[in-house]
């Protein structure tokens, strides 16, 4: 089998990059790139997303339905990592481990949406509890998270390593989708299985990339009070032998006093991490992740890799080392 013909419509941005990164010294891979004046000329970008096997989107949701659109008529596959198709029941959500059978649907797939950072995280909580039925559907569920400045994109990024003369400091930690509508909730609820929208406060802090994202719960007001074990056992089965989940053991968690948002920079890992109060009935699981790994540019390599036949970590086996 020859080298594979990837093209990245939007290599120019953060996630993009971090894309190229990954493939540019692979043997297996053929790049198949755009000089500055082409990236935005319809044609130019036709004729690329048309000769290559698969298209990787990193653009805002307008231009990813453009590309999308101008895609067809070829036998070109796609993965979107805009937030444009991750609810449309067209594509396949592009999140291999989070529920029996997805991954062979992304292998069988022509339209994979690839997750957002967030979601990813809290999705890799919460489906397998709900699905599993320990966590009622209607369960009214709350979302914490915080991030580094890389996921806000160019923008955030030049607001906190701008080096001008301004004086400008940029805030230490800030909060935001305050309207409770963030872009992130429709494809939380609709992969989490959840029937209402969950209360997501995203936030971010003065470093680069990585993040945590974590679910309270309050067990006493679950019927059946289930307990940290059963929350750990159900998490453990869902992910036993995934190459980039990792459940950390019960005792590992009780013997925690801090949580490193950026242990797992550079890597495609994911790790979920659950923390409980027996004796009150409180529990809260958190999920550490690479925003630009696994939130992001990782998961679409890996997504690619199960595209095309590939082993599922090709080009980023150092992670799984993590």
């Amino acid at each position: 089998m020859g080298s594979a013909r990837v093209f990245i419509d939007g290599e120019a941005g953060t996630t993009g990059l971090q894309i190229r990164e990954r493939l540019v010294a692979r043997r297996d891979i053929d790049l198949i790139s755009l000089d500055d004046a082409q990236r935005k000329d319809a044609g130019a970008r036709r004729d690329a997303l048309h000769a290559a096997d698969v298209a990787i989107l990193c653009l805002p949701d307008d231009a990813a339905r453009e590309a999308a659109a101008l895609a067809e008529g070829s036998g070109t596959k796609l993965i979107d990592a805009s937030t444009a198709h991750r609810t449309d029941d067209n594509w396949v959500y592009g999140f291999a481990e989070f529920r029996s059978g997805q991954r062979d649907a992304i292998v069988g797939a022509t339209r994979i949406s690839n997750p957002g950072c967030y979601p990813t995280g809290a999705i890799a909580i919460l489906a397998p509890l709900v699905g599993a039925g320990l966590l009622p559907v209607e369960y009214p569920v709350t979302i914490n998270a915080v991030s580094g400045y890389t996921g806000g994109g160019k923008a955030l990024i030049a607001r906190y390593e701008s080096t001008g003369t301004s004086g400008y400091k940029p805030d230490p930690f800030w909060q935001y989708g305050l309207t409770l509508n963030h872009k992130h909730v429709p494809e939380i609820a609709r992969w989490s299985g959840l029937g209402q929208a969950p209360i997501f406060q995203p936030s971010v802090a003065n470093y680069a990339q990585g993040m945590l994202v974590s679910v309270p719960l309050a067990l006493w007001a679950i019927q059946g009070g289930p307990s940290a074990a059963s929350l750990h056992e159900i998490l453990l089965a869902q992910y036993e032998g995934a190459r980039f989940v990792r459940v950390a053991p019960l005792g590992e968690a009780e013997g925690m006093k801090e949580l490193d948002p950026q242990a797992l920079n550079g890597t495609n890992m994911l790790e979920i991490f659950v923390f409980a109060d027996e004796k009150t009935g409180r529990a809260v699981i958190t999920a550490r992740l690479d925003n630009l790994g696994k939130g992001a540019s990782g998961a679409a390599v890996q997504n690619m890799n199960l595209l095309l036949g590939m082993p599922e970590d090709a080009g980023i086996e150092a992670a799984a080392a993590a």
